[in-house]
């Protein structure tokens, strides 16, 4: 039997009591087509062996990332994650620890908190950074709010290069705050007008680069545009490995950096958890949500750490507060730190360009393929390719092949007809030349 812990009178006050009519009622944000209209094939009831022995075998239906090459990108990226991260996150003085509000005993958690503070605002290029967000989709949308704020304005312009799900994270939140989001079509060839939708409503420009199709921008012109009518840039990084290469975003006139902070120290890991990245000017610091760490002193003149600036709505009146966001991703941010921390400065470098030459090899491979034309002309480690056949079709038929080759860009944009055949394939250090020769043949086979 089902354990059913209400009876159906419980359930019948609940509804009354918050005037909805039916427990359908409380999933109607929910798209109608991400809903089920039955229960999931599985038996009803199996011993926990049985379950044990149906889930493996529904797990062995997967082709993941560790079975054969994987080109897969789009805001996720494989990465080598060295022993030694995972080995001191899970020191029980780190694994356990959780809410640093009393800096007498949480001095190590502030310690490092402030220390990826640091690192994040180098690698944007920035004044000041926050302890972390959840990812960076939310992190995006907080931006946006961000942005309202300071500019009391309330309509955002997002590239057509942004991420599309950062963009559906940001209509949703949207749909709620009454704000404005003028979202552009997709550009997998980067070029897209920007400037002329700027105007004296719009608080803020949403820009990503390397955009999702992999695309480079140098936004400095952007910048200068949106400060002219007295918007802010928001520029997005989905690939923080990136900026180990390229020209920070603060260089080129951002105001606020967010960015998804997987690649270094965090696995794939079936997708989350995650770290966002949030890093801005010094003058808007007292907008920037979420928890930030300072460094001070205490009475006999020794160096400490403290929560400042606390602007969230566990610490202050809500409606007072810059974020609802009421925790950070503590353990992935640790993480990041000791990957980073191991790398340097030189080891960073050192990777992005592995990355960089490890994409621009299989590019130059896959562009002499009968049927495959790729469009991006310049790129970091991910870059879209124009095939003769949808690309979804494609993909299906590669992971026959045991070759995880990339993402359609259709399964992301559904139902749009002119990505139907673009597939965003993306190259690691994790590729071998056996992986690049892989993907190559298999591609030629299928195309």
């Amino acid at each position: 039997m089902r354990y059913l812990p209400l009876t159906t009178n419980d359930r019948r006050d609940m509804l009354n009591a918050i005037g909805a009519k039916s427990i359908d009622d409380l999933f109607e944000d929910v798209p109608p087509a991400a809903r089920l209209e039955a229960g999931v094939d599985l038996p009803d009831h199996l011993g926990e062996m049985e379950v044990e022995r149906k889930m493996t075998e529904l797990a062995c239906r997967n082709v993941a990332a560790c079975n054969g090459p994987f080109f897969v990108g789009g805001g996720a990226y494989r990465h080598h994650v060295p022993a030694a991260v995972d080995h001191l996150i899970q020191r029980s003085e780190f694994l356990t620890s959780y809410t640093p509000y009393q800096p007498e005993i949480s001095q190590g958690t502030l310690q490092y908190l402030f220390e990826f503070q640091t690192q994040v605002a180098m690698l944007t290029g920035m004044d000041v950074a926050n302890a972390s967000m959840y990812d960076g989709s939310t992190a995006c949308i907080e931006a946006i709010l961000m942005a309202n704020r300071i500019t009391k304005r309330s309509k955002a312009i997002l590239s057509g290069g942004l991420h599309p799900h950062y963009a559906e994270v940001a209509e949703t939140t949207a749909r709620f705050t009454g704000d404005t989001i003028v979202r552009k079509a997709p550009a997998p060839e980067g070029q897209e007008n920007l400037v002329d939708l700027i105007d004296e409503e719009t608080s803020c420009v949403v820009v990503q680069t390397p955009s999702f199709f992999g695309n480079l921008h140098d936004v400095t012109a952007l910048s200068d545009a949106a400060h002219e009518k007295g918007a802010l840039l928001i520029v997005v990084v989905t690939e923080i490995i990136s900026l180990g290469l390229l020209k920070s975003p603060g260089e080129m006139g951002a105001d606020i950096v967010v960015a998804e902070g997987q690649s270094i120290g965090n696995a794939l890991n079936f997708g989350g958890p995650y770290v966002g990245l949030f890093a801005t000017r010094q003058k808007y610091i007292r907008q920037m949500p979420g928890r930030l760490c300072g460094e001070t002193t205490d009475a006999d003149g020794r160096r400490g750490y403290v929560l400042t600036l606390s602007t969230r709505e566990q610490h202050i009146r809500r409606e007072k507060a810059t974020s609802n966001i009421c925790t950070n991703s503590g353990l992935c941010s640790l993480a990041f730190t000791i990957h980073l921390s191991l790398l340097g400065e030189a080891g960073l470098v050192k990777l992005a360009k592995l990355n960089h030459q490890t994409a621009v090899e299989l590019s130059e491979m896959l562009d002499g393929i009968d049927g495959v034309e790729c469009v991006t002309s310049s790129f970091f480690n991910e870059f879209t390719l124009r095939l003769r056949k949808p690309a979804a079709d494609v993909v299906d038929a590669l992971v026959d092949r045991k070759v995880l080759g990339g993402i359609p860009a259709s399964r992301l944009y559904p139902g749009d007809a002119t990505v139907e055949d673009l597939l965003i394939v993306a190259a690691t250090e994790m590729n071998t030349p056996d992986d690049l020769a892989a993907l190559r043949d298999a591609l030629t086979e299928v195309v």
